[in-house]
């Protein structure tokens, strides 16, 4: 076991709350901490909306997109023919990775909400439910932007999301199994429900880390990822600028560590992952 990992089992053994297992990658050399056995393959929860921004990075470096482009000339033969806000129309693919397109907090849940909620037409039930502002003048953190996004891969490749993510990039780098959950329809959720073993949800991370380069070919564009961190697409950034990450509920992370060439993945049900978090950043080699 690797000195950081064994650094950081240390750590959790003075705590007391529940973690599953920690993926180092560092140095191009992977390496994962077993905490307590569970089923390897788990949901990551909102990680999920890095690897849905992934696939909008693809299609932005294929020149299928700009950020700038609008939803609803995008799905303009998929919109409700009636009940829409006329400001949806001003909605652009920028507002919706950055949570500024109008939608309430929390909307679209699939993990606190029943799917019933939502009427067995997610689509239509997101684009016809009541704006809480106008797009581009907050922010508010909600699944249903990403199931957008989703919906906006489909419909440019005439695949979901997670086949087209496996086309372009998954099976080049290895991945082992994932499953991603769906709407009724059949769309790929986009904002949770990604199912996968975090030595995987590592590798994503190492594709950031690396600028968009795996094993000497190059995956996705320098351009784009400067983009989703500059933009915090997908990302955020922790207090001191020294960590790129995306969380998850029930204690998942994803987080990259530029200056220590290190890529941490967390899978939880209820842990604490600031704790994570601070250890990895003031890690002394």
């Amino acid at each position: 076991m690797s000195r950081f990992l064994q650094y950081l089992d240390g750590i959790l053994k003075t705590c007391d709350f529940p973690l599953t297992r920690i993926t180092e990658i560092h140095n191009g050399i992977s390496e994962t901490l077993e905490v307590s056995a569970q089923n390897p393959c788990q949901n990551c929860y909102s990680v999920a909306k890095t690897f849905t921004m992934t696939a909008i990075g693809l299609l932005y470096d294929k020149g299928l997109l700009r950020t700038d482009d609008r939803l609803c000339d995008i799905l303009s033969d998929e919109l409700p023919e009636s009940g829409m806000d006329e400001r949806w129309h001003t909605v652009t693919v920028d507002m919706l990775l950055t949570h500024s397109a109008g939608l309430p907090g929390g909307f679209l849940d699939i993990d606190c909400n029943s799917s019933l909620d939502f009427t067995e037409d997610f689509l239509r039930y997101t684009l016809t439910y009541p704006l809480d502002y106008t797009p581009g003048t907050d922010r508010k953190y909600s699944d249903g932007a990403y199931y957008l996004l989703s919906r906006i891969v489909e419909r440019l490749t005439g695949m979901g999301t997670d086949n087209f993510l496996w086309k372009e990039i998954l099976y080049k780098m290895n991945f082992q199994e994932m499953a991603w959950s769906h709407c009724p329809g059949g769309h790929v959720m986009g904002a949770t429900g990604l199912y996968i073993h975090s030595s995987d949800m590592a590798k994503l991370g190492q594709l950031y880390l690396d600028s968009g380069m795996w094993n000497g070919e190059r995956l996705l564009s320098a351009q784009w990822i400067e983009l989703a961190k500059k933009r915090c697409y997908g990302l955020d950034w922790n207090e001191d600028g020294t960590i790129y990450y995306k969380g998850g509920m029930c204690g998942q992370k994803l987080m990259v560590i530029p200056a220590q060439n290190r890529v941490v993945a967390v899978q939880s049900f209820g842990g604490n992952t600031a704790v994570i978090e601070h250890a990895a950043r003031d890690y002394k080699e």
